[in-house]
């Protein structure tokens, strides 16, 4: 969970004492693994007790690469590791945060404290790289374990404690505060992705929104009252099957000038999708509970915004509901009239993200009048048969927009992959009883999903991240083990960070 380690920072020690991490460099091809003189000087007692456990291991110090000594002579540490980061110069952020996460992967479950020299040799490791892989160590740690009756005996994960030895401890410090943050946002996003749908209804989702507004966020919650007032038919039609009532949630983080138009970010928040009465087949149906990834991205973002201070104004708005198929439920021929005005057939029931999103891209576009809008859902299978699990499908009508979100996603690793939008795929969404039908067939099915959004934001620059593929049921990796990755919150802090704060 969110406490899982706890992490603090040091000045480089005098010497080693407990479980010890030190750093290695490689050097040319084929050459020895390298330590920095701090390194260097801490484990001098052992004489060359490293350097011949490395050649007759073959550890060079490649990125990753483990050189792992028990009790060794000379040294008052139980277990010293060597952790290899490549080439010193070439090293990025990414790999930093990278690196915590193979660190703390490597950890047992038994230590109860750790200290990580965080000091490379021929480059200096700032406080930038120490806080990205403190970011590391707190994503790997995650686990969402709530529900486990019988965990481990005291559960030793809960009690770790990490020291990073940096050269600046301040410096390092204020890093951390920052990143800190975006770690409590992913973490947030994880939780919401990983609750199941009897605990997490659109009330209760909402509900933890609510939280935000302990870190500064207003948060304004709308029922079904509200939503039939303000016309989103398209939203209340999906929801309309479920006994739980479907609401919209809108967070404000105000950290710019009143008068700087906002950044804006909308997510789909279906907490369980049945398909309603186009239902879906019963194997794997309980994966529909995180069919609400995109929202779950969206608190986390904002909670992430808002913790660092960003300076910016940015809006999130969420649409939650649950599609169920009971005799209320909408019907495959049924006519709704979304909150722009537009009509639209019901071809599919289970295509019900799309029609969500409408009528919330819309009033956002309404009510704020952004600078952009970034959307995200678990929108489309026929993306996941596109680009598998290792991109999100981008969709946009603003190439500068694209550009900055594919920038984000190359330097985060939650990468993107724009595809195509046009007025020929239009005519697949074209019905004959009204001014759309919400689904255009097999073909093209993630691309005329964008269309079909397409028509509820106008001239703002926006666009669609089809998270269906990233969102849930996420490929492992080292910096995440959990089946809700949190998938997003870094790329849009980032998007941020490097473009839109005034």
């Amino acid at each position: 969970m969110a406490d899982s380690v706890k992490i603090s920072f040091a000045p480089f020690p005098a010497t080693l004492e407990g479980f010890s991490v030190l750093l290695a460099a490689s050097g040319a091809a084929g050459g020895r693994a390298s330590l920095s003189a701090v390194a260097e000087a801490l484990v001098a007692p052992a004489g060359d007790l490293v350097e011949r456990a490395a050649t007759t291991d073959r550890f060079e110090g490649k990125s990753g690469a483990i050189l792992d000594l028990l009790a060794p002579a000379g040294l008052s540490v139980p277990r010293l590791l060597v952790v290899g980061v490549g080439k010193a110069a070439e090293i990025r952020p990414l790999d930093w945060l990278t690196l915590g996460g193979t660190i703390m992967g490597k950890l047992p479950d038994t230590v109860g404290e750790v200290g990580i020299l965080v000091d490379l040799p021929a480059a200096e490791a700032g406080a930038q790289a120490a806080a990205e892989l403190a970011l590391g160590l707190r994503l790997r740690a995650y686990a969402f374990d709530r529900y486990k009756t019988k965990k481990k005996s005291e559960d030793a994960a809960t009690k770790l404690r990490v020291t990073l030895y940096v050269k600046d401890e301040a410096a390092a410090k204020r890093a951390w505060r920052k990143r800190e943050g975006i770690g409590e946002g992913v973490v947030i996003a994880r939780d919401l992705v990983n609750e199941p749908a009897n605990v997490l209804t659109p009330t209760e989702f909402a509900r933890r929104a609510g939280d935000l507004a302990k870190v500064g966020v207003d948060v304004e919650v709308m029922g079904e009252k509200d939503l039939k007032k303000l016309g989103m038919g398209a939203l209340l039609g999906v929801g309309q099957g479920s006994s739980e009532e479907s609401q919209v949630v809108v967070m404000r983080w105000s950290g710019a000038k009143s008068d700087s138009a906002p950044v804006a970010f909308i997510g789909k928040g279906v907490v369980f999708d049945t398909g309603g009465i186009s239902i879906k087949p019963a194997a794997g149906m309980e994966d529909m509970k995180g069919d609400m990834a995109g929202a779950a991205c969206v608190v986390g973002l904002m909670h992430a915004l808002a913790r660092r201070k960003a300076k910016v104004n940015a809006v999130g708005v969420i649409g939650l509901v649950e599609n169920m198929p009971d005799g209320k439920a909408q019907r495959p021929g049924d006519i709704v009239t979304s909150m722009s005005g537009q009509t639209i057939e019901i071809i599919n029931t289970d295509a019900e993200g799309r029609l969500v999103l409408g009528d919330v891209l819309w009033y956002t576009k309404e009510r704020f009048k952004p600078r952009f809008m970034v959307d995200l859902a678990t929108l489309t299978g026929a993306i996941m048969v596109a680009l598998g699990t290792e991109n999100a499908g981008l969709f946009s009508n603003d190439d500068a927009l694209a550009a900055s979100l594919h920038e984000a996603g190359l330097e985060t690793g939650e990468k993107v992959w724009r595809m195509p939008l046009s007025p020929e795929y239009d005519k697949l969404i074209d019905s004959k009883f009204a001014d759309m039908k919400n689904t255009g067939g097999r073909f093209g099915g993630s691309i005329t999903a964008a269309q079909f959004l397409q028509r509820f934001v106008g001239t703002v620059p926006w666009a669609h991240l089809d998270i269906a593929g990233t969102g849930m049921s996420s490929p492992s990796s080292e910096i995440n083990r959990s089946w809700g990755a949190g998938w997003g919150v870094r790329l849009l802090d980032q998007l941020v960070a490097r473009k839109y704060e005034d």
